[in-house]
């Protein structure tokens, strides 16, 4: 699909959570540039209609970050301390097969004293259909969509002053309504635009997908 091949897709993800561990710092060589990779936990609650409680769920982020931002913000930063992302989804590696996990790369980062706050874990983007639809039901009789979908955007690069094509793959699920309206009117190379939350598999490789609340349908 034409779609697929332009870069001009929008791939936005916000995170306010805590830092789960003191940030390791190293340097790359040719040139000299900082680069970090840390962890930011974001806590989710919820009502629990059967017990009438609420619950909590914690996420645990893979961030990214390269250049005068690891100096300007991370060298000073400590366990708990409250960290706002700006960023973007990238792959893991070259691979362009439906089994690669993407990450987060920061745009933007700002780091608050340690203290309690409502997390935020959201994701905006624009995406091309990989498969066709298929509607699910789960054995408490919810329905589903799960869809893989790739992300074609563009950014630019202060360490070579230059704009980098990203291609993603990633996963993507929708429930309700939504999934129904998917499925009755979608089909493969269709491009949406998806709000959500990045959620991740609890197999080993915690691979990321995005929890939709909202998506619209552009037809091809």
């Amino acid at each position: 699909m034409t779609q697929a091949n332009n870069f001009d897709q929008l791939c936005s993800v916000t995170l306010l959570g805590n830092l789960v561990a003191t940030p390791d710092i190293r340097y790359r060589t040719n040139p000299i540039v900082a680069v970090s990779e840390i962890t930011i936990a974001t806590h989710s609650k919820w009502l629990d209609k059967k017990t009438n409680n609420y619950k909590e769920w914690t996420s645990y982020h893979q961030i990214k970050v390269v250049g005068p931002m690891v100096e300007k913000t991370l060298l000073n930063a400590k366990k708990g301390d409250l960290m706002l992302i700006q960023g973007y989804l990238s792959s893991t590696s070259s691979n362009k097969d439906e089994t690669q996990s993407p990450n987060i790369t920061a745009s933007f980062i700002q780091k608050f004293s340690k203290g309690y706050s409502e997390s935020i874990n959201q994701i905006h983007c624009s995406a091309v259909l990989n498969t066709s639809i298929e509607l699910r039901t789960t054995e408490h009789d919810k329905e589903f969509v799960q869809n893989s979908v790739t992300i074609n955007h563009q950014v630019y690069c202060n360490i070579k002053q230059l704009f980098k094509n990203i291609t993603t793959k990633c996963s993507m699920q929708v429930w309700g309504k939504q999934a129904k309206q998917l499925n009755e009117k979608a089909q493969q190379g269709d491009v949406v635009l998806i709000e959500g939350k990045l959620n991740y598999l609890t197999s080993t490789d915690k691979s990321v997908y995005i929890e939709v609340t909202k998506v619209h349908l552009f037809k091809s």
